[in-house]
């Protein structure tokens, strides 16, 4: 069953991934009629929301963007930073979005911030039990062991800090990508019809997140199923 949890949600991504670089190929030809390049509006948005002490950089990779806060640093990629597309627009302001969070202490962000931590133990402890499970630990679950019981718990707690994490990113992303629309719209750096390929074009960003978020709740609620399975036995 975890198999197959895991092979739906790897093809419902693969799709979705598909459908977010087909978006951006499409709309990265849409030239910005200001001309503006992504790293140009990047900088106008932070001043506009009275942020200097972030610096704007440009990092290799496709769709390799994300701010950072330990550096306060919002990382482009070529693409994006050099772009003056609808694609490049929203992909900067997004990321300048997660700017504007960490600089008035937005709760999700801060909460996210603080689990990545235990999300980064988590996801070497799902590493190692999925490579047990792979060489027989599927059948010590099963038996209801010592050993089966202890790692079941270990699979849940897991679980459940991924499930948390992947949670908090979907209000963390979409207040990101509203931040930047509403801001690219009131201060007329695109027109009616750029900003709503840009608005297209980070509802398939987000949906990546919500994806994976769907993934995390269910593989939790699977080791769930079997712990309260064994508790009816």
């Amino acid at each position: 069953m975890i198999i197959i949890i895991g092979i739906v949600f790897m093809v419902l991504g693969m799709i979705v991934s598909g459908r977010l670089k087909s978006k951006f190929a499409q709309y990265s030809q849409i030239r910005l009629r200001n001309g503006m390049t992504g790293a140009e509006i990047a900088q106008r948005m932070l001043h506009d929301n009275g942020i200097y002490d972030v610096r704007i950089i440009q990092v290799d990779g496709q769709l390799t963007d994300h701010y950072n806060p330990l550096d306060k640093t919002v990382n482009l990629s070529y693409d994006v930073y050099t772009g003056a597309s609808a694609a490049s627009a929203a992909v900067a302001a997004h990321e300048c979005g997660h700017a504007v969070q960490h600089a008035m202490a937005y709760a999700p962000l801060k909460m996210r911030s603080a689990l990545v931590p235990a999300v980064n133990v988590a996801t070497n402890v799902m590493n190692f039990a999925n490579m047990f499970l792979m060489f027989g630990g599927v059948y010590m679950l099963s038996r209801g062991s010592s050993f089966g019981n202890m790692l079941l718990m270990i699979l849940i707690v897991a679980n459940a800090a991924l499930a948390i994490f992947s949670l908090i990113t979907l209000p963390v992303e979409y207040d990101a990508s509203n931040r930047a629309l509403k801001w690219m719209e009131t201060r007329s750096i695109v027109t009616t019809g750029e900003h709503d390929m840009a608005k297209d074009a980070l509802k398939w960003a987000a949906l990546t997140y919500v994806v994976a978020a769907a993934g995390a709740v269910a593989n939790l609620l699977y080791y769930v199923s079997i712990f309260l399975g064994r508790r009816d036995d």
